[in-house]
Protein backbone atom coordinates (compact mmCIF):
# COMPACT_ATOMS: atom_id res chain seq x y z
CA UNK A 1 0.00 0.00 0.00
CA UNK A 2 3.07 2.42 1.22
CA UNK A 3 4.36 2.55 -1.80
CA UNK A 4 2.22 4.41 -3.96
CA UNK A 5 3.52 7.34 -1.95
CA UNK A 6 6.64 7.07 -3.43
CA UNK A 7 7.99 9.29 -6.04
CA UNK A 8 5.21 11.34 -5.06
CA UNK A 9 5.54 15.55 -4.39
CA UNK A 10 4.91 16.01 -0.84
CA UNK A 11 1.70 18.40 -1.52
CA UNK A 12 0.16 15.27 -3.89
CA UNK A 13 1.19 13.00 -1.16
CA UNK A 14 -0.56 14.66 1.58
CA UNK A 15 -3.77 15.34 -1.12
CA UNK A 16 -3.75 11.22 -1.46
CA UNK A 17 -3.49 10.47 2.23
CA UNK A 18 -6.39 12.83 2.53
CA UNK A 19 -8.60 11.67 -0.11
CA UNK A 20 -7.92 8.44 1.36
CA UNK A 21 -9.39 9.24 4.84
CA UNK A 22 -12.17 11.23 3.44
CA UNK A 23 -13.45 7.52 1.92
CA UNK A 24 -12.76 5.76 4.51
CA UNK A 25 -14.39 8.04 6.77
CA UNK A 26 -17.37 8.05 4.63
CA UNK A 27 -17.27 4.40 5.51
CA UNK A 28 -17.28 4.32 8.87
CA UNK A 29 -19.79 6.84 9.19
CA UNK A 30 -22.01 4.73 6.67
CA UNK A 31 -21.05 1.57 9.45
CA UNK A 32 -23.18 3.33 11.71
CA UNK A 33 -25.43 5.26 9.60
CA UNK A 34 -26.48 2.43 7.73
CA UNK A 35 -25.98 -0.89 9.61
CA UNK A 36 -27.93 0.46 12.65
CA UNK A 37 -30.82 -0.55 10.00
CA UNK A 38 -29.44 -4.26 9.53
CA UNK A 39 -29.40 -4.33 13.73
CA UNK A 40 -32.48 -2.27 14.69
CA UNK A 41 -34.73 -5.26 14.55
CA UNK A 42 -32.57 -8.00 16.44
CA UNK A 43 -31.67 -5.14 19.21
CA UNK A 44 -35.28 -3.69 19.60
CA UNK A 45 -36.83 -7.81 20.14
CA UNK A 46 -34.16 -8.42 22.55
CA UNK A 47 -32.70 -11.28 20.16
CA UNK A 48 -29.17 -10.26 20.59
CA UNK A 49 -28.17 -7.81 23.76
CA UNK A 50 -27.04 -4.69 21.42
CA UNK A 51 -23.26 -4.93 22.19
CA UNK A 52 -23.17 -8.26 21.13
CA UNK A 53 -25.38 -7.41 18.15
CA UNK A 54 -23.32 -5.02 17.00
CA UNK A 55 -19.80 -6.60 17.07
CA UNK A 56 -21.25 -9.57 14.92
CA UNK A 57 -22.77 -7.04 12.34
CA UNK A 58 -19.36 -5.26 12.09
CA UNK A 59 -17.71 -8.86 11.46
CA UNK A 60 -20.35 -9.68 9.02
CA UNK A 61 -19.92 -6.58 7.36
CA UNK A 62 -16.22 -7.17 7.30
CA UNK A 63 -16.92 -10.63 5.74
CA UNK A 64 -19.37 -8.45 3.18
CA UNK A 65 -16.91 -6.16 2.02
CA UNK A 66 -14.11 -9.11 1.22
CA UNK A 67 -16.45 -11.51 -0.74
CA UNK A 68 -18.70 -9.11 -2.15
CA UNK A 69 -16.76 -8.37 -5.97
CA UNK A 70 -16.57 -5.10 -7.49
CA UNK A 71 -19.93 -5.00 -9.94
CA UNK A 72 -21.37 -2.43 -7.40
CA UNK A 73 -17.98 -0.92 -7.07
CA UNK A 74 -17.93 0.13 -11.03
CA UNK A 75 -21.66 0.86 -11.38
CA UNK A 76 -20.82 3.44 -9.04
CA UNK A 77 -18.15 4.91 -11.01
CA UNK A 78 -19.78 4.81 -14.47
CA UNK A 79 -22.49 7.11 -13.25
CA UNK A 80 -19.69 9.54 -14.36
CA UNK A 81 -19.53 9.86 -18.12
CA UNK A 82 -16.82 7.97 -19.60
CA UNK A 83 -15.27 11.37 -21.49
CA UNK A 84 -14.73 12.54 -17.51
CA UNK A 85 -13.40 9.22 -16.24
CA UNK A 86 -10.44 9.23 -19.47
CA UNK A 87 -9.46 12.96 -18.94
CA UNK A 88 -9.65 13.84 -15.57
CA UNK A 89 -6.35 15.18 -14.10
CA UNK A 90 -4.45 15.29 -10.77
CA UNK A 91 -6.02 18.85 -9.67
CA UNK A 92 -9.47 17.83 -11.13
CA UNK A 93 -9.34 14.57 -9.88
CA UNK A 94 -8.96 15.42 -5.75
CA UNK A 95 -11.48 18.15 -6.51
CA UNK A 96 -13.83 16.09 -7.58
CA UNK A 97 -13.38 13.47 -4.82
CA UNK A 98 -12.95 15.78 -2.09
CA UNK A 99 -16.69 17.75 -3.44
CA UNK A 100 -18.58 14.67 -3.55
CA UNK A 101 -17.42 13.23 -0.55
CA UNK A 102 -17.92 15.91 1.57
CA UNK A 103 -21.33 16.24 -0.17
CA UNK A 104 -22.11 12.82 0.96
CA UNK A 105 -20.45 13.36 4.64
CA UNK A 106 -22.30 16.31 5.70
CA UNK A 107 -25.95 15.31 5.08
CA UNK A 108 -25.23 11.55 6.43
CA UNK A 109 -24.21 12.95 9.77
CA UNK A 110 -26.96 15.20 9.95
CA UNK A 111 -29.89 12.78 9.05
CA UNK A 112 -27.70 10.27 11.36
CA UNK A 113 -27.70 13.09 14.46
CA UNK A 114 -31.67 13.19 14.02
CA UNK A 115 -32.07 9.78 14.10
CA UNK A 116 -33.80 9.78 10.23
CA UNK A 117 -33.03 6.48 8.42
CA UNK A 118 -31.89 7.87 5.54
CA UNK A 119 -30.12 6.65 2.52
CA UNK A 120 -26.47 6.50 2.13
CA UNK A 121 -26.45 4.89 -1.58
CA UNK A 122 -29.06 8.14 -2.57
CA UNK A 123 -26.43 10.51 -0.98
CA UNK A 124 -23.22 9.09 -2.35
CA UNK A 125 -25.24 8.95 -5.92
CA UNK A 126 -26.84 12.39 -5.71
CA UNK A 127 -23.06 13.62 -5.15
CA UNK A 128 -21.61 11.89 -8.11
CA UNK A 129 -24.32 12.80 -10.39
CA UNK A 130 -23.80 16.84 -8.57
CA UNK A 131 -20.38 16.65 -9.80
CA UNK A 132 -21.03 15.35 -13.03
CA UNK A 133 -23.37 18.04 -14.30
CA UNK A 134 -20.67 20.86 -12.92
CA UNK A 135 -18.68 19.13 -14.61
CA UNK A 136 -20.06 19.79 -17.88
CA UNK A 137 -20.94 22.80 -16.93
CA UNK A 138 -17.56 24.29 -16.70
CA UNK A 139 -16.50 22.35 -19.63
CA UNK A 140 -19.06 23.55 -22.05
CA UNK A 141 -20.43 19.95 -22.23
CA UNK A 142 -24.16 19.55 -23.03
CA UNK A 143 -26.08 18.63 -19.78
CA UNK A 144 -27.15 16.04 -21.44
CA UNK A 145 -24.17 14.34 -21.77
CA UNK A 146 -22.78 15.49 -17.64
CA UNK A 147 -23.61 12.13 -16.59
CA UNK A 148 -24.06 8.75 -17.73
CA UNK A 149 -27.90 9.05 -17.79
CA UNK A 150 -28.45 5.37 -18.68
CA UNK A 151 -26.49 3.73 -15.87
CA UNK A 152 -28.18 6.92 -13.49
CA UNK A 153 -31.78 5.41 -14.43
CA UNK A 154 -30.83 2.02 -13.88
CA UNK A 155 -29.65 2.69 -10.58
CA UNK A 156 -32.36 5.40 -9.82
CA UNK A 157 -35.19 2.46 -10.99
CA UNK A 158 -33.39 0.01 -8.39
CA UNK A 159 -33.48 2.32 -5.53
CA UNK A 160 -37.40 3.46 -6.20
CA UNK A 161 -38.65 -0.08 -6.56
CA UNK A 162 -36.19 -1.97 -4.03
CA UNK A 163 -38.05 0.01 -0.53
CA UNK A 164 -41.69 -0.74 -2.95
CA UNK A 165 -40.81 -4.22 -3.21
CA UNK A 166 -39.76 -4.78 0.86
CA UNK A 167 -42.79 -2.74 1.56
CA UNK A 168 -44.85 -5.37 -0.49
CA UNK A 169 -42.72 -8.79 0.42
CA UNK A 170 -42.97 -7.72 4.09
CA UNK A 171 -46.56 -7.58 4.40
CA UNK A 172 -47.04 -10.70 2.48
CA UNK A 173 -44.68 -12.69 4.41
CA UNK A 174 -46.02 -10.98 7.53
CA UNK A 175 -49.52 -12.12 6.37
CA UNK A 176 -47.93 -15.73 5.75
CA UNK A 177 -46.86 -16.12 9.21
CA UNK A 178 -49.72 -15.20 10.77
CA UNK A 179 -52.02 -17.59 8.65
CA UNK A 180 -49.48 -20.71 8.97
CA UNK A 181 -48.48 -19.46 12.46
CA UNK A 182 -51.33 -17.75 14.88
CA UNK A 183 -49.80 -18.66 18.21
CA UNK A 184 -49.63 -15.24 20.06
CA UNK A 185 -46.08 -16.04 21.33
CA UNK A 186 -45.01 -15.09 17.13
CA UNK A 187 -46.85 -11.70 17.44
CA UNK A 188 -46.07 -10.77 20.76
CA UNK A 189 -43.83 -7.40 21.41
CA UNK A 190 -40.90 -7.46 23.51
CA UNK A 191 -42.97 -5.74 25.91
CA UNK A 192 -45.94 -7.70 25.93
CA UNK A 193 -43.67 -10.80 26.46
CA UNK A 194 -42.23 -9.17 29.52
CA UNK A 195 -45.86 -8.32 31.06
CA UNK A 196 -47.34 -11.85 30.10
CA UNK A 197 -44.38 -14.08 29.99
CA UNK A 198 -41.65 -12.43 32.18
CA UNK A 199 -39.37 -13.29 29.56
CA UNK A 200 -36.82 -10.97 28.12
CA UNK A 201 -35.51 -12.76 25.26
CA UNK A 202 -38.05 -14.01 22.00
CA UNK A 203 -39.10 -17.72 22.02
CA UNK A 204 -36.06 -19.76 20.42
CA UNK A 205 -36.60 -20.38 16.96
CA UNK A 206 -38.27 -16.87 16.55
CA UNK A 207 -34.51 -15.32 18.07
CA UNK A 208 -32.95 -17.74 16.03
CA UNK A 209 -34.26 -16.32 12.39
CA UNK A 210 -33.82 -13.03 13.82
CA UNK A 211 -30.11 -13.44 14.76
CA UNK A 212 -29.48 -15.08 11.23
CA UNK A 213 -31.42 -12.76 9.04
CA UNK A 214 -29.84 -9.96 10.81
CA UNK A 215 -26.13 -11.35 10.13
CA UNK A 216 -27.31 -11.99 6.33
CA UNK A 217 -28.40 -8.24 6.26
CA UNK A 218 -25.21 -7.11 7.49
CA UNK A 219 -23.53 -9.46 5.17
CA UNK A 220 -25.36 -8.29 2.07
CA UNK A 221 -24.87 -4.52 3.19
CA UNK A 222 -21.17 -5.17 3.65
CA UNK A 223 -20.94 -6.36 -0.18
CA UNK A 224 -23.54 -3.67 -1.68
CA UNK A 225 -22.20 -0.11 0.55
CA UNK A 226 -18.75 -1.45 1.10
CA UNK A 227 -18.26 -1.65 -2.89
CA UNK A 228 -19.18 2.05 -3.61
CA UNK A 229 -16.27 2.85 -1.03
CA UNK A 230 -13.89 0.85 -3.13
CA UNK A 231 -15.30 2.17 -6.43
CA UNK A 232 -14.39 5.53 -4.40
CA UNK A 233 -10.77 5.14 -3.83
CA UNK A 234 -10.20 3.60 -7.03
CA UNK A 235 -11.48 7.07 -8.81
CA UNK A 236 -8.98 8.80 -5.81
CA UNK A 237 -6.15 6.19 -7.19
CA UNK A 238 -7.22 6.79 -10.70
CA UNK A 239 -7.37 10.93 -10.66
CA UNK A 240 -4.64 11.42 -8.45
CA UNK A 241 -1.95 8.34 -9.48
CA UNK A 242 -2.94 7.07 -12.93
CA UNK A 243 0.03 5.39 -13.46
CA UNK A 244 0.18 3.04 -10.87
CA UNK A 245 -3.89 2.03 -11.29
CA UNK A 246 -5.35 2.91 -14.49
CA UNK A 247 -4.61 -0.79 -14.55
CA UNK A 248 -4.44 -3.35 -12.81
CA UNK A 249 -0.05 -4.28 -12.76
CA UNK A 250 -0.63 -7.20 -11.73
CA UNK A 251 -2.67 -8.39 -15.03
CA UNK A 252 -1.41 -12.42 -16.25
CA UNK A 253 0.53 -12.66 -19.17
CA UNK A 254 -2.63 -14.94 -19.94
CA UNK A 255 -4.94 -11.76 -18.60
CA UNK A 256 -3.32 -9.34 -20.79
CA UNK A 257 -3.75 -11.71 -24.25
CA UNK A 258 -7.16 -12.30 -23.40
CA UNK A 259 -7.84 -8.08 -23.57
CA UNK A 260 -5.81 -7.95 -26.79
CA UNK A 261 -7.71 -11.01 -28.29
CA UNK A 262 -11.07 -9.48 -26.81
CA UNK A 263 -10.27 -6.26 -28.76
CA UNK A 264 -9.93 -8.46 -31.81
CA UNK A 265 -12.80 -10.12 -31.71
CA UNK A 266 -14.51 -7.37 -31.05
CA UNK A 267 -13.35 -5.92 -34.58
CA UNK A 268 -14.30 -9.37 -36.00
CA UNK A 269 -18.17 -9.22 -34.34
CA UNK A 270 -18.51 -5.53 -35.64
CA UNK A 271 -17.42 -6.40 -39.26
CA UNK A 272 -19.86 -9.83 -39.14
CA UNK A 273 -22.66 -7.43 -38.00
CA UNK A 274 -21.64 -4.66 -40.82
CA UNK A 275 -25.07 -4.88 -42.96
CA UNK A 276 -26.49 -3.14 -38.92
CA UNK A 277 -23.87 -1.23 -37.91
CA UNK A 278 -21.66 -0.33 -40.84
CA UNK A 279 -23.68 3.70 -40.53
CA UNK A 280 -23.90 3.71 -36.87
CA UNK A 281 -20.11 2.79 -36.53
CA UNK A 282 -18.54 4.26 -39.62
CA UNK A 283 -16.93 1.22 -40.20
CA UNK A 284 -14.42 1.16 -42.91
CA UNK A 285 -15.10 4.83 -43.46
CA UNK A 286 -12.45 5.98 -40.40
CA UNK A 287 -10.35 2.98 -39.87
CA UNK A 288 -6.79 5.10 -40.44
CA UNK A 289 -8.27 8.42 -38.93
CA UNK A 290 -5.70 9.67 -35.91
CA UNK A 291 -7.67 10.05 -32.90
CA UNK A 292 -7.77 13.03 -30.90
CA UNK A 293 -5.51 14.41 -28.01
CA UNK A 294 -8.67 15.01 -25.93
CA UNK A 295 -10.65 12.08 -26.33
CA UNK A 296 -13.96 11.59 -26.55
CA UNK A 297 -15.58 8.08 -27.38
CA UNK A 298 -17.33 8.53 -30.59
CA UNK A 299 -18.69 4.77 -31.95
CA UNK A 300 -17.69 6.39 -35.43
CA UNK A 301 -14.29 5.85 -34.33
CA UNK A 302 -14.12 2.41 -32.99
CA UNK A 303 -12.17 0.98 -35.50
CA UNK A 304 -9.30 3.71 -34.76
CA UNK A 305 -9.57 2.87 -31.49
CA UNK A 306 -9.13 -0.80 -32.00
CA UNK A 307 -6.44 0.00 -33.94
CA UNK A 308 -4.25 1.87 -31.78
CA UNK A 309 -5.15 -0.33 -28.84
CA UNK A 310 -4.07 -3.35 -30.65
CA UNK A 311 -0.75 -1.76 -31.25
CA UNK A 312 0.08 -0.25 -28.18
CA UNK A 313 -0.44 -4.15 -26.59
CA UNK A 314 1.23 -5.67 -29.31
CA UNK A 315 4.23 -7.69 -27.96
CA UNK A 316 3.74 -6.53 -24.38
CA UNK A 317 3.28 -9.61 -21.21
CA UNK A 318 3.63 -7.19 -18.25
CA UNK A 319 1.89 -3.53 -18.23
CA UNK A 320 4.56 -2.83 -16.07
CA UNK A 321 6.77 -2.94 -18.83
CA UNK A 322 4.62 0.19 -20.32
CA UNK A 323 5.55 4.03 -20.06
CA UNK A 324 2.49 5.75 -17.80
CA UNK A 325 1.21 7.62 -21.22
CA UNK A 326 0.81 4.19 -22.64
CA UNK A 327 -0.62 2.45 -19.75
CA UNK A 328 -3.16 5.39 -19.81
CA UNK A 329 -4.02 5.39 -23.37
CA UNK A 330 -4.74 1.70 -22.84
CA UNK A 331 -7.31 2.74 -20.26
CA UNK A 332 -9.45 5.02 -22.56
CA UNK A 333 -9.21 2.44 -25.31
CA UNK A 334 -10.58 0.09 -23.36
CA UNK A 335 -13.51 2.12 -22.05
CA UNK A 336 -14.57 3.96 -24.95
CA UNK A 337 -14.27 0.71 -26.69
CA UNK A 338 -16.72 -0.89 -23.59
CA UNK A 339 -18.82 2.74 -24.02
CA UNK A 340 -19.57 2.07 -27.55
CA UNK A 341 -20.23 -1.36 -27.20
CA UNK A 342 -22.87 -0.80 -24.81
CA UNK A 343 -24.67 1.74 -27.08
CA UNK A 344 -24.12 -1.02 -30.04
CA UNK A 345 -26.11 -3.33 -27.29
CA UNK A 346 -29.14 -1.11 -27.19
CA UNK A 347 -29.42 -1.11 -30.88
CA UNK A 348 -32.93 -2.79 -31.63
CA UNK A 349 -31.77 -4.58 -35.15
CA UNK A 350 -29.11 -6.50 -33.47
CA UNK A 351 -30.31 -10.29 -32.76
CA UNK A 352 -30.17 -11.20 -29.20
CA UNK A 353 -27.69 -13.95 -29.55
CA UNK A 354 -24.90 -11.26 -30.59
CA UNK A 355 -25.94 -9.00 -27.92
CA UNK A 356 -25.57 -11.91 -25.81
CA UNK A 357 -21.93 -12.58 -27.12
CA UNK A 358 -20.93 -9.04 -27.36
CA UNK A 359 -21.96 -9.13 -23.46
CA UNK A 360 -19.03 -11.26 -23.33
CA UNK A 361 -16.58 -9.50 -25.19
CA UNK A 362 -17.01 -6.28 -22.92
CA UNK A 363 -16.19 -8.52 -19.88
CA UNK A 364 -12.97 -9.48 -21.30
CA UNK A 365 -12.50 -6.10 -22.76
CA UNK A 366 -13.03 -4.24 -18.96
CA UNK A 367 -10.67 -7.62 -16.85
CA UNK A 368 -8.08 -5.49 -16.45
CA UNK A 369 -9.39 -1.88 -15.55
CA UNK A 370 -12.40 -3.34 -13.11
CA UNK A 371 -10.16 -4.24 -10.28
CA UNK A 372 -9.64 -3.04 -6.91
CA UNK A 373 -6.06 -4.28 -4.98
CA UNK A 374 -6.75 -6.28 -1.94
CA UNK A 375 -5.44 -3.61 0.55
CA UNK A 376 -8.16 -1.75 -0.78
CA UNK A 377 -10.88 -3.63 0.15
CA UNK A 378 -9.32 -4.70 3.12
CA UNK A 379 -9.22 -0.81 4.31
CA UNK A 380 -13.18 -0.33 3.53
CA UNK A 381 -13.92 -3.37 5.29
CA UNK A 382 -12.13 -2.50 8.40
CA UNK A 383 -13.51 1.36 7.82
CA UNK A 384 -17.34 -0.50 7.73
CA UNK A 385 -16.83 -2.98 10.30
CA UNK A 386 -15.48 -0.51 12.82
CA UNK A 387 -18.10 1.87 11.97
CA UNK A 388 -21.41 -0.48 12.18
CA UNK A 389 -20.02 -0.71 16.15
CA UNK A 390 -20.74 2.55 16.99
CA UNK A 391 -24.14 5.72 17.12
CA UNK A 392 -26.03 2.61 16.52
CA UNK A 393 -28.98 3.67 19.29
CA UNK A 394 -30.91 6.24 17.00
CA UNK A 395 -31.76 4.77 14.37
CA UNK A 396 -32.75 1.20 16.63
CA UNK A 397 -35.11 3.08 18.67
CA UNK A 398 -36.75 4.49 15.38
CA UNK A 399 -36.81 1.45 13.68
CA UNK A 400 -38.44 -0.81 16.49
CA UNK A 401 -40.91 1.89 18.18
CA UNK A 402 -41.70 5.17 15.83
CA UNK A 403 -42.68 3.42 12.51
CA UNK A 404 -46.02 2.37 13.76
CA UNK A 405 -48.27 2.95 16.10
CA UNK A 406 -47.66 -0.26 18.44
CA UNK A 407 -43.72 -1.56 19.20
CA UNK A 408 -42.76 -4.36 16.66
CA UNK A 409 -43.46 -8.05 17.13
CA UNK A 410 -41.16 -10.78 16.54
CA UNK A 411 -43.05 -12.05 13.32
CA UNK A 412 -42.65 -8.67 11.75
CA UNK A 413 -38.67 -8.32 12.66
CA UNK A 414 -38.13 -11.56 11.05
CA UNK A 415 -40.30 -10.02 7.97
CA UNK A 416 -38.77 -6.88 7.54
CA UNK A 417 -35.16 -8.70 7.76
CA UNK A 418 -35.51 -11.72 5.31
CA UNK A 419 -36.74 -9.45 2.99
CA UNK A 420 -34.30 -7.34 2.66
CA UNK A 421 -31.49 -9.93 3.09
CA UNK A 422 -33.16 -11.15 -0.03
CA UNK A 423 -33.76 -8.26 -2.01
CA UNK A 424 -29.72 -6.43 -1.18
CA UNK A 425 -28.62 -9.93 -1.92
CA UNK A 426 -30.52 -9.87 -5.32
CA UNK A 427 -29.00 -6.53 -6.12
CA UNK A 428 -25.60 -7.62 -5.65
CA UNK A 429 -26.20 -10.23 -7.77
CA UNK A 430 -27.10 -7.62 -10.62
CA UNK A 431 -24.39 -5.03 -8.93
CA UNK A 432 -27.27 -2.60 -8.69
CA UNK A 433 -26.58 -0.39 -5.22
CA UNK A 434 -29.83 -0.55 -2.79
CA UNK A 435 -30.44 1.57 -0.13
CA UNK A 436 -30.18 -1.25 3.13
CA UNK A 437 -31.96 1.88 5.11
CA UNK A 438 -35.14 1.96 2.88
CA UNK A 439 -35.59 -1.53 1.93
CA UNK A 440 -35.69 -2.62 5.53
CA UNK A 441 -37.89 0.74 6.72
CA UNK A 442 -40.09 0.05 3.92
CA UNK A 443 -40.25 -3.70 5.03
CA UNK A 444 -40.83 -2.41 9.19
CA UNK A 445 -43.76 -0.33 7.68
CA UNK A 446 -45.30 -2.82 5.07
CA UNK A 447 -45.72 -5.13 8.03
CA UNK A 448 -46.84 -2.59 10.32
CA UNK A 449 -49.86 -2.08 7.80
CA UNK A 450 -50.36 -5.60 7.17
CA UNK A 451 -50.78 -5.81 11.16
CA UNK A 452 -53.35 -3.10 11.28
CA UNK A 453 -51.70 -1.24 13.46
CA UNK A 454 -51.23 1.89 11.75
CA UNK A 455 -47.88 4.12 11.23
CA UNK A 456 -47.14 7.25 12.42
CA UNK A 457 -47.14 9.93 10.45
CA UNK A 458 -44.35 12.26 11.32
CA UNK A 459 -41.49 9.28 11.29
CA UNK A 460 -43.06 8.42 8.07
CA UNK A 461 -43.47 12.09 7.18
CA UNK A 462 -39.43 12.80 7.99
CA UNK A 463 -38.45 9.26 6.44
CA UNK A 464 -39.94 10.22 3.54
CA UNK A 465 -38.98 13.74 3.08
CA UNK A 466 -35.10 12.81 3.71
CA UNK A 467 -36.10 9.97 0.71
CA UNK A 468 -36.86 13.01 -1.34
CA UNK A 469 -34.48 15.73 -0.41
CA UNK A 470 -31.64 13.54 -0.05
CA UNK A 471 -31.05 13.17 -3.83
CA UNK A 472 -31.26 16.79 -4.84
CA UNK A 473 -29.62 17.88 -1.76
CA UNK A 474 -26.09 15.87 -2.02
CA UNK A 475 -26.14 16.64 -6.08
CA UNK A 476 -26.60 20.45 -5.54
CA UNK A 477 -23.80 20.14 -2.45
CA UNK A 478 -21.57 18.22 -4.65
CA UNK A 479 -22.37 20.77 -7.60
CA UNK A 480 -21.79 23.88 -5.79
CA UNK A 481 -18.17 22.27 -4.08
CA UNK A 482 -17.08 20.92 -7.57
CA UNK A 483 -18.05 24.57 -9.48
CA UNK A 484 -16.39 26.71 -6.94
CA UNK A 485 -13.46 24.34 -5.96
CA UNK A 486 -12.71 24.46 -9.37
CA UNK A 487 -12.42 27.58 -10.10
CA UNK A 488 -10.57 28.98 -7.22
CA UNK A 489 -7.75 25.78 -7.40
CA UNK A 490 -8.60 24.04 -11.52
Amino acid sequence: MFELFSGLDAWLALSLALALLFVLTFEFINGFHDTANAVATVIYTKAMPPNLAVIMSGIFNFLGVLLGGVGVAYAIVHLLPVELLINVNTSRGLIMVFSLLAAAITWNLGTWYFGIPASSSHTLIGSILGVGLANALLTDIPLGDGVNWQKAIDIGLSLVFSPVAGFVVAALLFLALKYWMPTPKVHSTPVLRKETKGKNKPPFWNRLVLIVSAMAVSFVHGSNDGQKGIGLIMLVLIGIVPAKFVLDLNSTTYQISRTRDAAVHLGEFYQRNAPTLSEYLALGQAANTELPKQFRCDPKLTEPTINGLLRTLDGVNDYRDLSEEARIDIRRYLLCLDDSAKKVGKLPDLPAREKADLDKLRKDLTATTEYAPFWVILAVALALGIGTMVGWKRVVKTVGEKIGKQGMTYAQGMSAQITAACAIGLANVYSLPVSTTHVLSSGVAGTMVANRSGLQGSTISNILLAWVLTLPTSMALAAGLFYVSTLIFG
